[in-house]
C-alpha cells in the first residue's frame, strides 16, 4: 500500500471508517480526507473527531464536519530545504505534497523521511567488477551484500531517505538481477527505472538512454560506494553556489617526514616547512549537475564523466567540490569489500 492510499480517506466514507483507519496506522495517526481526485479537504486526527463529538456531531455525521481545513501542506517543487527542516524541528509529523491541483501525489513522514531533495538519481551500476573475481561470476557487484544487504541498496534507501524517489539504474553486466531483485521500486516507495547499454558509453554516456527525468537537477552515483555522505547538505552546498555542477571528493593526507625548502624559479630558498602535511581532494563517484548539461553529452559515444567536466570547465561553466566529512569506501578490490564487511559493523550508512 503506498502511502497516500494509507493515509487518505474519502470525504464520503464513514466516522467509523476513520477511526477503524486511524487506528491501523498508529502511531502515524492522521488523516487526510479527499474527494474522488484525491484532491485535498482536509486533515483528521483522533483530536478533531474527539472534539467533534463534545460538540455534538455523531457517527452518523459526515467527516467533512470534523476535519481541520486548509492544513500545512507544502506544492511539488514549490517549497526549500529549509522550509521542510522547519517542520521538522517544529515537530510536524506528515506533510502532503500537493500537485498545482492540489492533488495529493505524495506525503512526507518524518519518521522515515528527513527532506525531500528535488532531483532525480542514476546510479551507474553495469560494471563487471573484474576485479572482484570470482564473487562476480554470477553476481554482479552492486548486489553482493555487505552485512545483510547489497551494496547497492545501502545507495537506494539513502536517496529514498532524502525524498529521492525517482531512481535510475544504468545496468549491463547481469542487470536481470537488478531488475528482478528491485523490480519498479514500488515495495519501497519509490519509482526505479532501468536503462541498459548496447554497447560501451562510458562512465556516463549511458545517462542520455533515461528519457524522462523529472527536475531540472540530477544526482549521479557510482553504485559500488559505501557512504554516509550528507545528500542534503551536499545538494544545498551546490545549490546556493549556483554552480553547474557539484564533485563529491574524498581527502588524502601526504605526510613529509623530511624539512622541505621551497624555492622560487631559480634555486633561491623562499621558506622552510617542517614535515609538512599535503592535503589533496580525489573524485568520490558522487555528482550533482545541471539538467542541461546533458546536452554536452554526445550520444552514441563512449563518454567519461572526467570528459564532461572538461567540456564544463572549457566553456567557462562553475564547478565546485564538496568534501565528504563522513564515511566513504569505493569498493573495487577484494581488501576493500573485506573492509566494508567490518567498518559496517561499527558505522552508520
Amino acid at each position: 500500500m503506498s502511502i497516500v492510499s494509507k493515509h487518505c480517506i474519502n470525504k464520503n466514507s464513514s466516522v467509523k471508517e476513520a477511526l477503524s483507519k486511524l487506528n491501523e496506522i498508529a502511531p502515524d495517526s492522521i488523516l487526510f480526507v479527499v474527494d474522488e481526485d484525491v484532491k485535498l479537504l482536509g486533515s483528521l486526527t483522533d483530536g478533531d473527531l474527539r472534539r467533534g463529538f463534545i460538540n455534538n456531531l455523531g457517527f452518523e455525521d459526515s467527516l467533512l464536519n470534523f476535519i481541520k481545513k486548509d492544513p500545512l501542506s507544502i506544492h511539488l517543487n514549490n517549497y526549500s530545504l529549509e522550509e521542510l527542516k522547519s517542520y521538522q524541528e517544529r515537530l510536524f509529523k506528515l506533510i502532503p505534497i500537493l500537485d498545482d491541483e492540489n492533488i495529493i501525489v505524495d506525503i512526507l513522514n518524518f519518521r522515515y523521511q528527513s527532506t525531500i531533495i528535488p532531483a532525480d538519481a542514476v546510479l551507474m551500476a553495469g560494471g563487471k567488477g573484474k576485479r572482484l573475481m570470482p564473487l562476480t561470476k554470477n553476481t554482479p557487484k552492486p548486489l553482493l551484500k555487505v552485512g545483510d544487504k547489497p551494496i547497492i541498496e545501502y545507495n537506494i534507501d539513502r536517496f529514498i531517505e532524502v525524498g529521492v524517489k525517482n531512481i535510475n539504474l544504468s545496468i549491463n553486466y547481469l542487470g536481470e538481477q537488478l531488475i528482478n531483485y528491485f523490480g519498479n521500486g514500488e515495495n519501497k516507495g519509490a519509482n526505479i527505472k532501468y536503462v541498459k547499454e548496447t554497447q560501451p558509453l562510458g562512465t556516463i554516456g549511458s545517462i542520455l538512454l533515461i528519457n524522462d527525468f523529472k527536475f531540472d537537477d540530477v544526482i549521479v552515483m557510482n553504485s559500488d560506494i559505501l557512504t554516509n555522505i550528507d545528500f542534503e547538505d551536499f545538494f544545498l552546498t551546490y545549490k546556493n553556489s549556483g554552480a553547474d555542477m557539484a564533485i563529491a571528493a574524498t581527502s588524502y593526507h601526504v605526510d613529509v617526514p623530511y624539512a622541505v625548502l621551497e624555492v622560487d624559479g631559480g634555486n633561491k630558498v623562499q621558506s622552510l616547512k617542517e614535515k609538512p602535511r599535503y592535503t589533496y581532494y580525489s573524485n568520490a563517484g558522487i555528482y550533482i549537475l545541471k539538467r542541461e548539461l546533458l546536452n554536452m553529452i554526445p550520444r552514441n559515444e563512449f563518454y567519461d564523466i572526467t570528459d564532461l567536466m572538461d567540456a564544463i570547465l572549457a566553456q567557462g561553466k562553475s564547478m565546485i567540490t564538496y568534501p565528504i566529512n563522513g564515511y566513504w569506501l569505493d569498493i573495487g578490490k577484494h581488501e576493500d569489500f573485506n573492509k566494508a564487511q567490518e567498518d559496517i559493523k561499527h558505522i552508520k550508512i
